[in-house]
């Protein structure tokens, strides 16, 4: 299974450029199918209310029933102090999958990546070429994956793609997207320092064509095992790591893992096969 893990839809109300002012699936799903995508994980273009984006997202992703899976976006300056309330209702009430943070608009904060932890969701994480906060993040909080969109930065900042192959080796629970990334010889360092395991295809559609994108990943020319990771079993293990529970045994986790000191990696209790992944997705 082919799954493309950055992808954005719907609208949005700046209004100011394409990234927040309008990202048409239909056009991306066409494109994908003929591709070969088979799953899609998606998250709202730039708004100024995420709360209400990703309501609107729900209702788009129920439009396409079995194809497209949400991450709840979330501002963490504006949306502080609800970030749990609105985690909590993408995943109850609309099965979201995981969380994004753009750090164009703000960086994650510990509210967002204890929200991450309480429901063992995945942050895909944009870090707009400051990889140093990865350096923080990871540590602080070992059970909670991180997936460095654009391999640390869609501007082509080498310094950030370099830095972020390095910390794919380091941190057990630290991942990387290929999407958008143009400099291709960093796509195969981060490879050999963090192995298969690490890397993620994207395409950042719609406004990057997915055939492209995927078509980046064949280049690679990887040993079959290693491109299935890399396009579709890795994202399949981090979607399927969830905890199910009611809201107040959620709230009592998140406290509790608070002040735990868990190092083990997260990907421990991950070794099954893909075809069980599939199933859950």
């Amino acid at each position: 299974m082919i799954i493309d893990c950055h992808c954005h839809a719907g609208k949005g109300d700046k209004m100011t450029a394409p990234w927040n002012t309008d990202a048409p699936i239909e056009s991306y799903l066409r494109r994908a199918k003929a591709a070969g995508i088979h799953k899609t994980i998606v998250m709202a273009a730039f708004n100024t209310d995420y709360a209400e984006a990703n309501a609107r997202l729900a209702k788009l992703i129920a439009r396409h029933p079995g194809r497209l899976i949400g991450f709840a976006f979330v501002h963490t300056r504006r949306d502080a102090g609800r970030i749990f309330k609105m985690v909590e209702e993408a995943v109850r009430k609309w099965r979201f999958r995981g969380i994004k943070v753009h750090g164009s608009e703000s960086m994650p904060t510990r509210e967002v990546c204890e929200a991450a932890r309480a429901f063992r969701l995945p942050m895909l994480v944009d870090v707009a070429s400051k990889a140093e906060v990865i350096d923080m993040l990871a540590p602080q909080f070992p059970d909670v994956n991180f997936i460095v969109a654009h391999l640390g930065s869609f501007t082509d900042d080498w310094r950030a793609h370099q830095q972020v192959a390095y910390q794919l080796a380091r941190y057990p629970n630290v991942y990387s997207d290929t999407s958008g990334v143009r400099r291709f010889d960093y796509v195969i360092e981060a490879i050999k320092r963090g192995g298969a395991r690490k890397v993620l295809f994207g395409s950042d559609g719609p406004w990057i064509h997915p055939g492209l994108e995927l078509h980046k990943i064949r280049l690679l020319h990887l040993p079959e095992e290693q491109e299935r990771l890399v396009l579709g079993g890795n994202a399949m293990r981090l979607l399927a790591r969830r905890s199910p529970g009611t809201p107040a045994a959620l709230r009592r986790n998140a406290a509790s893992e608070r002040h735990s000191q868990l190092q083990m990696s997260p990907e421990r209790s991950d070794e099954r096969p893909e075809s069980e992944w599939e199933h859950r997705l």
